[in-house]
């Protein structure tokens, strides 16, 4: 009998979460014959909705009209998979499994630990945010007795499974580029990516050549009201960091892009590379991405893009170690910034990476004159990530990592009556 899996998180989301929810379904979906799957569509932010009409759509709209009349009904479900923070995790069937991007700083809020361990299991999508489920620890007071609790942490089982490397076909972007050599950055505009430094950083180095700076980004969405809002902020972004004679070009790209347009811009013949400069990533989707068109990376040495951006090399001696395959920017770690405080999600207390401003220009500079060689190096790493990140790979290891012990375990006592009986026989 299949087991009956309600999964519940943004599904139609354009955001990151957004991508999860549909990596959790497609992974379920490739052992269909095990499990009979319904879905909970939830908002994430004010992030934009996807509005294609495609087959995975028309049957994501299927299993929500399925759910919605399976509920009116009384339905009862036998695994819960809840895509989101921590903070919304419930407990909804007798098996919970709840699937985050985790966090982008040192330490989990003690909300989180609270609501993990209500979870039987967890799956995350880096292994910095395991570390950060692992080894965060509090004193905590129990509210009922007064009682402290000494190394109050997460005890639930955590597993890293990264995203899966998926073929999406490109389609021709035109782009009105002056210039031949641009970068590119792909971030959301929020103090966690800090996208204004890497505009003024990459001004500061570029100011009397032509060369460009691609940004495609957005405040909150994708709306009219937020493309301009979004131009203004540029605007007065550059008048900060204007210069006389200012040869360097900055060119906003803002609106909803299929995953087939996104493929067009990674694989555009004037994008050369893509920087991120972010504080911290749980996974780093964009740049994970780029990796997948052999385009060459820069960015922070930290957090979840070491997942993809290290590969595994041997040296002279046979030994095999992982050896960085991107333009790593040193860093400092320190608090976050008081703007960047989040209730129960991002703490104060919590620190991430503060990307050196002498560091990055340097890898700007040498990404533009020595190109041809990064470009090699990017091209082995291009081979290696869809080599390990498969989708069929992927999918088992989210299968193995979530609910294979629990459809193994019924199999096997399945298999011991039917052991019992024919004894018998």
């Amino acid at each position: 009998m299949r087991k009956r899996v309600i999964v519940r998180g943004p599904a139609l989301s354009r955001s990151g979460y957004g991508e999860q929810t549909r990596f959790a379904l497609r992974a379920l979906r490739s052992r269909e014959e095990l499990f009979e799957i319904f879905l909970i569509v939830t908002g994430w932010g004010k992030t934009g909705w996807m509005y294609e009409i495609d087959e995975e759509r028309e049957w994501m709209d299927r299993l929500v009209t399925k759910t919605a009349n399976y509920q009116n009904q009384g339905g009862q479900y036998d695994i819960s998979f809840q895509i989101t923070i921590p903070n919304e995790w419930e407990r909804l069937a007798p098996i919970n499994i709840g699937y985050t991007a985790g966090i982008e700083t040192t330490r989990i809020a003690p909300v989180w630990i609270e609501k993990a361990n209500q979870m039987d299991k967890i799956v995350v999508v880096s292994n910095h945010a395991k570390y950060g489920f692992d080894e965060t620890t509090y004193n905590a007071r129990n509210e009922a007795t007064g009682e402290i609790i000494q190394d109050f942490r997460c005890v639930v089982p955590t597993r890293t499974v990264n995203y899966p490397a998926r073929y999406i076909k490109p389609v021709k972007i035109e782009l009105d580029l002056e210039t031949d050599f641009n970068f590119l950055t792909v971030a959301q505009w929020g103090v966690r990516k800090n996208l204004e430094n890497t505009v003024k950083w990459f001004v500061e180095e570029f100011y009397d050549q032509e060369v460009g700076l691609v940004v495609k980004t957005n405040t909150l969405n994708n709306s009219v009201v937020d493309r301009h809002t979004t131009e203004k902020r540029m605007a007065n972004l550059l008048k900060s960091t204007d210069t006389d004679g200012r040869k360097c070009k900055v060119y906003l790209i803002h609106g909803d892009m299929t995953e087939e347009e996104m493929t067009g811009l990674y694989t555009h013949s004037k994008i050369k590379a893509l920087i991120s400069l972010a504080h911290g990533e749980g996974f780093g989707l964009p740049i994970f991405e780029a990796t997948q068109h052999a385009l060459p990376v820069i960015a922070t040495d930290w957090s979840g893009q070491c997942d993809f951006l290290y590969m595994p090399q041997k040296d002279k001696k046979g030994k095999v170690k992982n050896k960085a395959m991107f333009s790593k920017v040193e860093y400092d770690l320190a608090q976050v910034q008081p703007e960047a405080v989040w209730d129960n999600v991002l703490i104060s207390e919590s620190m991430w990476a503060f990307p050196k401003p002498a560091k990055a220009k340097i890898r700007m500079r040498e990404m533009y004159k020595d190109y041809k060689r990064l470009k090699s190096r990017a091209k082995k790493l291009q081979k290696w990530v869809l080599e390990n990140f498969a989708e069929e790979k992927q999918y088992e290891e989210m299968y193995q990592a979530s609910v294979a012990s629990y459809v193994a375990s019924e199999d096997n006592w399945l298999n011991d009556i039917e052991d019992i009986v024919q004894s018998y026989a």
